[in-house]
């Protein structure tokens, strides 16, 4: 009995400390993991792939019970709980990243094959060609640095705008709204697009125009500086599937999305990177206009449901 009380009073600190991003990034996790047990024949290492997600759930429960713990514990008044409660604050990016690395061991979990032919066949109907063979016959050195240029700003629209929100807060604060009540918003309605997206990419597993249309991409992506620098990190980060959606497009949206709520001035600076970025995907090989288009969509339906979940009791962290 002492063993199930301690059991249970453990289950009860971990879900207390959790806030609405844990509960939207600990449903996922739990879902894929379910998947990887129900559909383990199809998952080379799933021994392996499992012992590191069940590892990832447990570094976030340690993580929120020991910033939750430094709120009032003695040894989190000093530089050590300050600096475990800023990790506290900003472990999501790194959450974001691990799901999306994974999502490339899933793509096949739970369905053989990939469906770049329903994109193509959609970009077809809409613009009536191929629209990343059309456009080899405009590329150039200096618009393909540009165009990776715009690519990579993808990894700024959150950082900028996450760190402005925890810095500073909103234009207009809410009354009585939870310290970094605009930050935490940002961040959930990220990982419920992101969420959305990874699993829509796990029942419709697309591999992206690089992979499909290789052999029919004759002009090479020359450029310069940002064409090297954008190469490198697709040489060591590139996911072979998770096209579709673009999460790209659902990070980025969503940002957008929370700097016309909270920073509306940034929200003029981010919307011509933003436009250059949904062009750029298609541009570099890596999306569909199909893909472009559901991010967008599913990026709105993120920012839609981390406010709604932002509304719930507990949902900002305490700090």
């Amino acid at each position: 009995m002492e063993i199930i009380r301690r059991v249970r009073a453990a289950a009860v600190a971990a879900l207390d400390a959790c806030g609405a991003f844990e509960w939207v990034a600990l449903s996922y996790l739990g879902f894929s993991g379910l998947l990887m047990i129900l559909f383990r024949k199809n998952l080379p290492r799933t021994g392996r792939l499992l012992e590191i997600h069940v590892s990832v759930i447990a570094l976030i429960f340690a993580l929120v019970i020991s910033a939750r713990r430094s709120l009032t514990a003695n040894w989190g008044r000093g530089s050590f709980g300050r600096i475990l409660r800023v990790v506290r604050d900003w472990y999501p990016q790194a959450i974001f990243l691990f799901c999306f690395e994974e999502l490339g061991a899933l793509e096949q979990l739970v369905r053989q094959g990939w469906r770049d032919s329903w994109m193509l066949g959609f970009d077809r109907w809409l613009t009536g060609v191929t629209p990343t063979l059309w456009l080899q016959q405009h590329l150039s050195p200096a618009l393909t640095d540009f165009m990776q240029m715009a690519y990579l700003s993808y990894f700024f629209f959150l950082t900028v705008l996450g760190f402005i929100l925890y810095i500073r807060g909103a234009d207009s604060a809410r009354d009585n709204s939870p310290k970094r009540f605009a930050f935490w918003t940002v961040m959930t309605s990220t990982m419920a697009g992101y969420v959305i997206g990874y699993t829509i990419s796990l029942f419709v597993p697309v591999e992206s125009p690089h992979y499909f249309l290789s052999a029919l991409h004759t002009v090479p992506l020359n450029g310069g500086p940002f064409t090297w620098l954008s190469d490198l990190i697709e040489h060591y980060g590139r996911v072979h599937g998770g096209a579709f959606p673009s999460e790209h497009v659902v990070g980025s949206f969503v940002a957008l999305l929370g700097a016309w709520r909270f920073r509306r001035r940034l929200f003029w600076i981010f919307l011509p990177f933003f436009v250059c970025m949904c062009a750029s995907t298609v541009y570099v090989r890596n999306h569909y206009i199909a893909d472009v288009l559901a991010g967008i969509v599913v990026g709105w339906i993120g920012f839609c449901v981390g406010q709604l979940s932002m509304r719930l009791s507990r949902a900002c962290p305490q700090n």
